[in-house]
C-alpha cells in the first residue's frame, strides 16, 4: 500500500495526490491520499495510526511538509519514501508563516486557517536528526520556489536521488516519474 501524504495547507484530493491515486489505481495497486489537519499532532496521529492499522508492506509519497513527516515516518517504522521537493526542516521552514501575519490559505478549497508557535514547536517533535533506517529516493527540481534543493541533498546524501534543472515547488511533471517510482517501490 502507499500512502501519499500532501505538503502545507494542500489536501489529499490536490493535483498531485489525484495523479498518483488514479496511477495506482489503473495498476491496480492500493493507494490513499487522506486530506490531513494543519494541526501537525492530528496529522501525525492519522497518518501514525494508518500505517498501524494496515499490517503490510507500506511506501510513503511526502511532497513538501509531507517530505518532512515521511521521513520521521519512514524512520519510526523503517518504511519506504519517495520524497517530492520535500521540506526537511518544516519547523524552520513554516516559520515564516508567522513572519506574514500568522494566516495561511488552505490550496484545496481557498480558506485560511491560522499557524501559530504552537504549530511550529509540535513540528520540532518530528525533526529526524540522524537518518538510519528508511529507504528514499529523493526528487528534486532547483527551480523550487520555496524550498532550497541543497537542503535535501545535505539530510539525506545517501538516498537515491533525481536532480531537474529548472520545475516549482509542486514539482512540474511528476507523473514522469511514475515508473521510476514503481521501480524504487519494488512493483
Amino acid at each position: 500500500m502507499t500512502i501519499v501524504i500532501h505538503g502545507f495547507g494542500s489536501a489529499g484530493r490536490g493535483g498531485k495526490a489525484m495523479l498518483f491515486r488514479e496511477y495506482f489505481k489503473s495498476r491496480g495497486e492500493l493507494c490513499i491520499a487522506p486530506s490531513l489537519s494543519y494541526v501537525p499532532e492530528l496529522a501525525m496521529d492519522t497518518l501514525e495510526q494508518l500505517i498501524e492499522s494496515c499490517g503490510e508492506d507500506i511506501t510513503l509519497i511526502g511532497s513538501s511538509l509531507g517530505g518532512y513527516y515521511a521521513i520521521y515516518l519512514a524512520e519510526k517504522y523503517r518504511l519506504k519514501a519517495i520524497l517530492i521537493n520535500p521540506a526537511v526542516d518544516s519547523a524552520e521552514t513554516l516559520k515564516r508563516v508567522l513572519d506574514m501575519g500568522g494566516m495561511a490559505k488552505n490550496y484545496y478549497d481557498n480558506s485560511e486557517f491560522t499557524w501559530n508557535e504552537n504549530h511550529v514547536k509540535m513540528l520540532q517533535k518530528y525533526r529526524v536528526t540522524e537518518i538510519k533506517n528508511g529507504k528514499y529516493l529523493l526528487l528534486l527540481q532547483k527551480g523550487d520556489e520555496v524550498l532550497n534543493y541543497k537542503d535535501a541533498i545535505a539530510k539525506l546524501p545517501h538516498a537515491q536521488t533525481i536532480i531537474e534543472e529548472g520545475g516549482t515547488h509542486p514539482f512540474e511533471g511528476i507523473e514522469r516519474y511514475f515508473v521510476k517510482i514503481l521501480a524504487f517501490m519494488g512493483i
